[in-house]
């Protein structure tokens, strides 16, 4: 049988992991410059504390596990003979592979809620899996690097944020567009158009607005039973991007003119800070998770047609749902996957992203091979990335093996060098050659 993988899953190489470890140890230094700190949850939760989190659709994404042993001992016969996919689910599985990093997070937050001081910030990089249709920048596997407060309701944590997203991209070299909305402002359109009650079906709605246009998501309104007169309305609403020209259609709507208050002072702090990338005000940005409250993100690489490679939120009472009830947070989450395939497509990748071998001897005989050996210990020991070919076959072999392997320095040993307790040591991007003493050696490459 042919061997393969999954479809929505990739395996990595020695560039790629190295690639990615960059991103990562971009990332991570950014969130420890901001006060993050470290935490990791187990790939499988249960599925009581995944399903009913992320929305309908969301709880059709998920991976579930089958329980071990005999699995259909729980069925039902009248489940199993009437096809109830959806009861016998529950029957045959109570695990699943989590499908973000953010309620796994809430539900550490709880259990660990006496060992931690709040506000809590923490940072997360692990991957996660969804049963996504797999295309370009959508797979089934990628890791996610989240960054999230919880126990604080202050708005200097949204602003933290958008100068963590500003941060990290520019640090990495990717051009984006950061656009921020507020639940709260979708709420009030809803109200506005005399829906209160249909809010989330409005707003999954119009979180497809970038994938189907106007007038998909006004078609898709009606199929969730949204009047005509209420569509109209709403539309019109999201034309405007201007938070003051919003107030006058908030005039019944409380939580509507909160939304425009909250955001206005996560701007007016942007306003001091030095800014890399562009942040706008996006009405029609609605995040279709259904556990966001306040201020919410998407981020969106310029130059590159992509999905979002980046998203997240406020949530005021995520931890409510596990029994610890008024804890708000706020959190953002950087999409790996495709922050990787934006820097590969663009090849802004630097070249010391290959932390690997820096120097690689190569021998002429076993007497150099013995002699190299002895001379590798020295500059290993002395903190060079270092390895031998392990064999004396034609030099041609063993220079073709370095090149392949993009090692951009090679120690040659042939009768001279060890005459003179020396190697001839080759620059491989430049070409340039030259005998160096094996004490000076670890000290040449450093150079």
């Amino acid at each position: 049988m042919k061997p393969s993988i999954p479809k929505g899953t990739r395996d990595f190489g020695p560039i790629q992991v190295n690639r990615r470890n960059y991103i990562f140890n971009t990332l991570r230094r950014v969130f420890v410059k901001y006060g993050y700190q470290p935490i990791e949850t187990p790939v499988m939760e249960n599925l009581s504390t995944l399903t009913g989190k992320y929305g309908e659709e969301g709880d059709q994404l998920l991976f579930k596990v089958l329980n071990s042993g005999d699995f259909l001992r729980k069925v039902k016969d009248e489940d199993y003979q009437a096809g109830n996919y959806k009861k016998m689910t529950f029957q045959i599985s109570d695990k699943g592979l989590r499908y973000d990093l953010t309620i796994p997070f809430a539900r550490y937050v709880v259990m660990n809620q006496n060992d931690i001081t709040f506000p809590f910030k923490r940072y997360q990089i692990q991957p996660v899996w969804r049963g996504d249709r797999p295309q370009k920048g959508r797979y089934r596997e990628f890791y996610q690097c989240d960054v999230d407060v919880v126990g604080s309701e202050s708005l200097i944590n949204e602003v933290e944020l958008t100068q963590i997203y500003d941060e990290g991209f520019a640090a990495l070299g990717v051009n984006v567009l950061i656009k921020i909305n507020n639940r709260k402002i979708l709420t009030g359109i809803a109200e506005a158009a005399g829906i209160p009650d249909q809010m989330m079906s409005m707003t999954v709605a119009i979180d497809k607005l970038d994938k189907i246009g106007m007038d998909g998501v006004k078609d898709e309104m009606r199929r969730k039973e949204i009047g005509e007169e209420a569509i109209n309305t709403i539309e019109k609403i999201l034309t405007i991007n201007d938070l003051e020209e919003l107030k006058s259609f908030f005039e019944n709507s409380e939580t509507g003119r909160k939304g425009i208050e909250e955001l206005q002072t996560v701007f007016n702090y942007l306003e001091k800070i030095d800014l890399t990338n562009e942040i706008v005000f996006d009405i029609t940005l609605a995040r279709g998770l259904t556990y966001y409250t306040g201020t919410i993100y998407e981020v969106a690489a310029k130059d590159v047609k992509i999905g979002s490679i980046g998203g997240g939120g406020r949530y005021d009472d995520l931890t409510g749902m596990f029994g610890l009830k008024g804890v708000s947070g706020v959190g953002v989450s950087f999409g790996a996957a495709r922050i990787y395939d934006v820097m590969e497509e663009l090849d802004i990748f630097p070249d010391s992203t290959a932390e690997g071998t820096q120097l690689i001897f190569v021998t002429f005989d076993e007497k150099a091979l013995d002699y190299a050996f002895d001379a590798l210990q020295a500059v290993r020991k002395a903190g060079i990335n270092a390895e031998i070919y392990p064999e004396s076959v034609k030099m041609k072999k063993q220079m073709k093996y370095a090149n392949s392997r993009k090692i951009p320095y090679v120690a040659v040993v042939g009768d001279n060098e060890m005459q003179a307790g020396e190697v001839a040591l080759k620059n491989m991007k430049t070409g340039e050659q030259a005998n160096v003493k094996v004490a000076d050696l670890a000290s040449k490459i450093k150079q």
